[in-house]
């Protein structure tokens, strides 16, 4: 039997040998569930049939691919176990499609499926079927992969966007922007005091904590590209409630700080990858903070903000008490701040 190459060739994804060998080697290797290794063109999972099913799924082309923190492999899995979970959803379940460019190093795919593997494992989902493409050179920048997720939604679960009432707390599970900064640090080979690292995580665990402790929380978002000030607009706007972010409150580091300072950023809108905003009633917020801090990935968690009054006409304002006292208008990002970022 010829040995395997170093690279990708087109050959892996003709559907022949070549491929079936680079799927048992790599990907069987890595991802070996019952339900995948069963070989079948879909997976077969096993869930509640009288419960509620949460669905999402998301495409990752970030670049680098290796970065302080992470890479595109975990990145594709906390991001997608990430979006099913908001929903208050336990993810059980993921699918991933890799787009692969002829000459990709397999050391390069070994690594990064053994790091999706690992996020998986810790996320407690399992991966039961994918699939594979191989373009030519220069057609994908290496690879891009899209994952799928599903997850069972328990009863009496009802979280949305739109719950958001006045008086409600605003919570964030850590500091901001370390995503997109570790991101932008290795693209543009910008040095810091200390090493800025992606904060890529799986928080279906944290949600969980949250949702026993704060059992009528109104809803989650993972702030990802535009961070936590889209997500505040978007919670304002589906709810025509105003929205006001005590900006001490809010946790960064000191060097990203610095960072967004020297780039001209604000770090309200730098992306991030492993941080969950909540709104809760007020009268759990102690309880959903104490739980966000008790779990692995929460313990810079902070109360940030409440919920104001009902807004009519236009748009709800997202507003940012600054230390002076004085208040600023905490916008969207327009256009695209850094691209590929996830």
């Amino acid at each position: 039997m010829p040995t395997q190459p170093d690279t990708v060739l087109l050959g892996h994804g003709s559907g022949g040998q070549m491929m079936k060998r680079i799927i048992d080697d790599v990907f069987y290797e890595a991802f070996g569930s019952p339900e995948l290794l069963a070989g079948n063109d879909a997976g077969v999972a096993a869930l509640d049939p009288t419960g509620r099913l949460a669905m999402s799924t998301d495409s990752f082309v970030v670049t680098p691919r290796f970065f302080p923190g992470g890479d595109i492999g975990r990145l594709a899995v906390c991001g997608t176990v990430n979006d099913v979970a908001t929903s208050g959803a336990r993810p059980r379940y993921l699918s991933c499609g890799f787009i692969l460019e002829e000459g990709l190093p397999l050391a390069d795919l070994r690594r990064i499926c053994a790091s999706m593997a690992e996020a998986a494992r810790e996320a407690g989902v399992t991966i039961i079927t994918g699939d594979t493409k191989v373009v030519e050179r220069g057609g994908a920048d290496g690879l891009y992969i899209n994952t799928a997720g599903v997850g069972e939604v328990p009863e009496g679960v009802e979280l949305s966007g739109a719950a958001c009432r006045p008086g409600d707390v605003v919570l964030v599970s850590g500091t901001l922007g370390d995503h997109g900064i570790a991101i932008m640090s290795q693209r543009e080979g910008l040095a810091f005091g200390t090493t800025i690292e992606s904060d890529a995580a799986p928080l279906n665990h944290l949600i969980a904590a949250v949702l026993e402790a704060a059992p009528h929380t109104r809803c989650f978002r993972d702030p990802t590209r535009g961070g936590l000030a889209s997500t505040l607009n978007e919670f304002a706007s589906a709810s025509a409630v105003s929205i006001e972010v005590d900006e001490d409150a809010v946790p960064v580091r000191p060097e990203v700080r610095g960072a967004c300072e020297m780039l001209g950023y604000d770090v309200f809108q730098v992306a991030n990858e492993g941080k969950m905003v909540a709104v809760v009633p007020a009268e759990e917020a102690d309880a959903a903070l104490a739980a966000m801090r008790a779990s692995r990935y929460g313990e810079n968690a902070a109360i940030i903000g409440r919920v104001g009054e009902p807004f009519e006409g236009g748009r709800a304002p997202v507003r940012v008490r600054t230390a002076w006292g004085a208040t600023r208008v905490l916008d969207m990002l327009v256009g695209e701040q850094l691209p590929r970022i996830c």
